[in-house]
C-alpha cells in the first residue's frame, strides 16, 4: 500500500520519487538532512508559518534564520532573501561558503513555505539559491496540487517538483488528508530519496543493516491506503475550493476594509485556507462567532516572536510585513462541500461584522 501511494503521488506531482513518512514534520526534517543540511548550519525560512517548519530545521541540527514576506502573497519575498544573504552574511574566505556575520554559521538551505495553498515565487528563489549554492526544500504541506508557471522552464510545475526536495503533510485537515498523521517527501534526486528511505526506517539500507542512525518515521500502511483512495479526487476537490474562493473574491472585491488573498500571476493556488485581512480582527472574529461562524487565525504569533525562538534575536518590528499581517489575518470557512447558500450566509455575516466605517487596521 505504501509503495502504491508513493508511486501515484510521485506521478501526480511530476517527480521521480516519493517517500512516505509519518508526518509532515518528519518529511521536512528528513528532506533537509538527506539534501545535506548539517549540524551547525543556518537555514533561511519565514516566520509566518506553523512551528513545524522551524522545528524540522532545528531537529536537523541547523538554526532557522527568518526573513520577511511579500506583502501581497505573504510568501517568502525574494528581495528580502537576497538582502539577508548580502547584508547579514558574508563569504568564508577558506570554504567559499556563505556564512552569517553574527555566528559565522554556514548557510546551507532555503525553505520557502507555500502558504495557504499558494506557491512562493520559485523562479527567483531558485535563481538566488543557485548564486549562493544553497539547497531549496519546499514546505508544501499546505499546497497539494498547487502549481506555478516557471518562466525558466516554460511550463507549469507542481508544488513539490521545483526544489531539491519537498515536504507534504497529510494531516486530516489538509487538501489531501489521511485519518491521522502522515507525510511524504518528493524529489527528483535518487540519492536524496534513498537517504530519506533510510532515515525513516532506523537508518536501514536493508533489514538489520544500519548504514546511519535513523528514526522511526515510516508511513503506516492504513494511512497510505486511505490516501491512495482519496488521491484521484484531489483535483476535483481543489477545483471546488477555487470556486468557493472565487465567490469570496467577488463578494469582497470592492469592500474598502476587506483585503482578500492575492493570487500571483504565475500561480494556481489550491486554497487550503481562504485568508482575508480586516481591521479590528478580534472584534470581527467575535461577531462571527456570535453568529455561529467559526474562523481561524493562521498564524497569530510569528515564530520569531514566540518564546521558543526568542533566542534567535529578532526584535519586535524586525519583520514588519509579517508582524503587520499577523494582527489582521482571518481564515474564513472553505472546504470542497461548502454550499453556495452556506457561503452566502458567511459572506453576509462577514460584511456585517466588518461594516463600512473607515476603521484603522489594528
Amino acid at each position: 500500500m505504501v509503495e502504491s501511494f508513493e508511486q501515484r503521488f510521485a506521478t501526480y506531482c511530476g517527480v521521480g520519487h516519493c517517500v512516505g513518512v509519518s508526518s509532515g514534520t518528519d518529511a521536512l526534517r528528513f528532506a533537509l538532512m538527506a539534501a545535506g543540511v548539517a549540524r551547525g548550519d543556518t537555514v533561511i525560512t519565514v516566520s509566518n508559518t506553523f512551528i513545524a517548519t522551524a522545528e524540522a530545521i532545528c531537529q536537523a541540527g541547523a538554526a532557522p534564520a527568518f526573513v520577511d514576506v511579500d506583502a501581497r502573497t505573504l510568501t517568502l519575498d525574494p528581495e528580502q532573501l537576497r538582502h539577508f544573504l548580502e547584508s547579514a552574511c558574508t563569504r568564508d574566505p577558506y570554504t567559499g561558503r556563505r556564512v552569517t556575520r553574527q555566528s559565522w554559521s554556514p548557510v546551507s538551505a532555503i525553505v520557502p513555505v507555500h502558504l495557504f495553498g499558494q506557491m512562493a515565487n520559485m523562479d527567483e528563489i531558485l535563481a538566488i539559491a543557485a548564486e549562493h549554492d544553497l539547497f531549496v526544500i519546499e514546505d508544501a504541506c499546505q499546497a497539494h496540487g498547487a502549481a506555478y508557471f516557471s518562466d525558466r522552464r516554460q511550463q507549469w510545475c507542481m508544488a513539490g517538483a521545483m526544489g531539491d526536495a519537498a515536504a507534504f503533510s497529510f494531516y486530516p485537515g489538509k487538501n489531501l488528508g489521511g485519518c491521522g498523521e502522515a507525510g511524504a517527501i518528493t524529489t527528483n534526486n535518487a540519492r536524496v530519496a534513498d537517504r530519506c528511505r533510510m532515515l525513516r526506517n532506523h537508518g536501514q539500507s536493508r533489514k538489520y543493516v544500519h548504514d546511519v542512525e535513523g528514526y522511526n518515521g515510516r508511513l503506516d500502511a492504513i494511512q497510505a491506503g486511505i490516501l491512495d483512495v482519496k488521491l484521484p479526487h484531489l483535483s476535483t476537490w481543489n477545483e471546488r475550493r477555487r470556486n468557493v474562493a472565487a465567490r469570496y473574491d467577488a463578494a469582497f472585491a470592492d469592500h474598502p476594509l476587506i483585503v482578500g488573498p492575492h493570487t500571483a500571476g504565475r500561480s494556481a493556488p489550491v486554497f487550503h485556507l481562504y485568508v482575508v485581512r480586516v481591521p479590528q480582527r478580534e472584534s470581527v472574529q467575535m461577531r462571527l462567532a456570535d453568529a455561529g461562524i467559526e474562523t481561524g487565525i493562521h498564524y497569530p504569533i510569528p515564530l520569531h516572536r514566540t518564546a521558543a525562538y526568542a533566542h534567535a534575536g529578532f526584535p519586535a518590528g524586525d519583520l514588519a510585513v509579517t508582524e503587520e499581517a499577523a494582527a489582521q489575518i482571518l481564515s474564513l470557512p472553505i472546504f470542497p462541500t461548502l454550499s453556495q447558500d452556506d457561503q452566502a450566509h458567511v459572506i453576509e455575516r462577514v460584511l456585517e461584522a466588518v461594516g463600512t466605517a473607515p476603521l484603522e487596521f489594528a
